[in-house]
């Protein structure tokens, strides 16, 4: 249920085993005392899984098709080193992101660079280094073409990033007129440049619109090889949605919402919450795309690409780090308010990245009690961070606990490792940017961890 039956709003999570067997194994009070601060656990297991699930979706649908990470998602090395152990590619967008991709093994041509405006030494080096660039305008790519006509470089791999006919509004992408322009600067370039295809950047996650706009897309590879040109790729970005919840409790949640069961009576638009539950999610909602029919064509997505020769290209982050982590942050002070609490932890709201699109990460924490005497009950609390920021909250909620909250107590926020632990941490006080664990094994009798090796 997603309300309790004293009233309090609950949003509970899908049971993971493997993250379940880190909360039970009592590692997680020792790691709080060792770093004394807050500090996410990494489950890599689950990355895996996950790529397995997608390669498996393309596999069923006979489509040829070639997996790449997001790195935004999460800054962890770990993550880079799987998808490079297991032959997948990884989507960077600086030359940060670039340089730690290719120092944690990952394949100069298994990397793609995206994002908008790239400068010239990012472009010079993802072109030495063979990556794949999606252009994103026609001055982007005059400077790609005029700085690989000047040295003695490979070619210049490139997709052609389109503008979404259903979000014109979009500052990614180039439209009809300059595609055009593009096609043909392209053709002038000769063997400077290789147009392997076509790319977009679609917001949200309907299914109807990223399938109508792959096979506009395809049909734009036909039209390109016409010209001359390779184009047999089209990338389709990321915004496979994951599900954090049953669909039961999702419902009732967003159906029992009030102002009145958040600190400060703090008001949220639910049209501004991620969907915490999907009924077709990851690689499932990858095979549902391709099984789409798009709009006017009698054929599903996945023929049409069969027939044009088009191999596809994904680039998901937080679907292939569903379940691949939590967030872990320690008590240290409880005030009593009217009929609930005000807890404070020790880090900040910027280590659950929600709260940057004005929103707020729903899903329940885990409470570990520091005593496993503590009596149990109904004890909702909303959760404040470490600063001296009146609207610094990890939980403006009040979230219903089992036992009463104290001091020393853990909360683990469930399932965080896809876009909230990092995107926008910072020192803010000075306060150190939380440790990442690697859990490598969570079968035995204690899990095996170890510190990530991202470069710093």
């Amino acid at each position: 249920m997603a309300v309790t039956t004293t009233g309090w709003p609950t949003l509970p999570v899908h049971a993971d085993p493997a993250a379940d067997r880190v909360l039970e194994s009592g590692l997680l009070p020792e790691l709080a005392y060792a770093f004394g601060g807050p500090f996410h656990f990494l489950l890599p297991d689950a990355f895996d899984a996950n790529l397995k699930a997608m390669r498996q979706s393309l596999a069923e649908a006979g489509v040829d098709g070639f997996v790449y990470f997001a790195k935004k998602a999460n800054k962890a090395a770990v993550f880079v080193e799987r998808a490079a152990a297991a032959g997948a590619g990884v989507d960077v967008a600086s030359a940060a992101e670039l340089r730690e991709a290719l120092g944690h093994g990952v394949r100069g041509e298994h990397l793609v660079l995206t994002g908008p405006a790239k400068d010239p030494a990012l472009l010079r080096l993802a072109v030495q280094h063979g990556a794949l660039i999606a252009v994103d305008a026609l001055d982007e790519l005059d400077t790609l073409i005029t700085g690989v006509l000047c040295g003695p470089v490979r070619p210049a791999r490139i997709l052609l990033r389109a503008l979404p006919p259903a979000q014109p509004h979009s500052r990614f992408g180039m439209n009809d007129a300059e595609l055009a322009t593009a096609l043909d600067r392209c053709v002038q370039a000769g063997d400077a440049v290789r147009m392997e295809g076509f790319s977009f950047h679609l917001s949200g996650y309907a299914i109807q619109p990223r399938a109508d706009l792959a096979a506009h897309l395809a049909d734009l590879c036909l039209k390109a090889r016409v010209q001359g040109l390779e184009a047999g790729r089209i990338s389709i970005g990321g915004g496979l949605p994951i599900s954090y919840t049953d669909g039961d409790s999702w419902h009732a949640f967003l159906e029992g919402h009030d102002k009145r069961h958040y600190h400060a009576g703090k008001a949220f638009q639910t049209s501004d919450f991620y969907p915490y539950h999907c009924p077709r999610p990851g690689a499932q909602a990858l095979a549902a795309l391709l099984a789409a029919q798009p709009d006017g064509r009698d054929q599903a997505l996945a023929d049409i690409l069969k027939d044009a020769g088009v191999t596809v290209l994904l680039e998901p982050g937080r679907a292939l780090l569903d379940q691949a982590g939590a967030s872990v942050f320690t008590v240290q002070g409880v005030k009593d308010r009217d009929g609930y609490q005000l807890i404070t932890v020790d880090g900040t709201s910027l280590s659950l990245s929600e709260q940057w699109f004005n929103s707020e990460y729903l899903p329940d924490p885990h409470l570990i009690s520091r005593d496993p005497d503590t009596p149990s009950g109904l004890y909702p609390a909303s959760v404040g961070a470490a600063t001296c920021l009146e609207s610094d909250m990890l939980t403006w909620r009040k979230v219903g606990f089992p036992r009463r909250p104290r001091v020393g107590d853990l909360l683990v926020y469930p399932n965080t490792a896809g876009y909230q632990m990092d995107s926008n941490e910072s020192p803010f006080h000075d306060l150190a940017i939380p440790p990442k664990v690697v859990i490598d094994r969570t079968e035995g009798d204690r899990p095996r961890w170890r510190l990530d090796r991202h470069f710093t």
